[in-house]
């Protein structure tokens, strides 16, 4: 009757042992995921070169538009007045 209960016993430590090891996989696990979607979510947030080339364009858009619109309306203003 004394070896059963020492392979019972030892059975016991063994699984405590494999329910430690598990513990410490899913914490290490769970701060990887906790990474990761961190990353992700820098990632997405952050603006990328297409959006920065895209709004650079834009305002030289804008800037072009209004100095043409300058240019024309006071080019027209001034055409008839310059006698030397």
């Amino acid at each position: 009757m004394g070896k059963k209960d020492t392979q019972a016993n030892r059975g016991a430590q063994v699984d405590m042992y494999r329910k430690q090891i598990g513990k410490q996989d899913y914490k290490k696990s769970k701060n990887e995921v906790k990474k990761s979607k961190d990353r992700a979510g820098k990632i997405q947030s952050a603006m990328g070169i297409k959006d920065v080339v895209l709004l650079l364009t834009g305002f030289l858009l804008v800037i072009v538009a209004v100095y043409v619109i300058l240019y024309v309306s006071l080019d027209q203003g001034g055409t008839g007045q310059t006698e030397v």
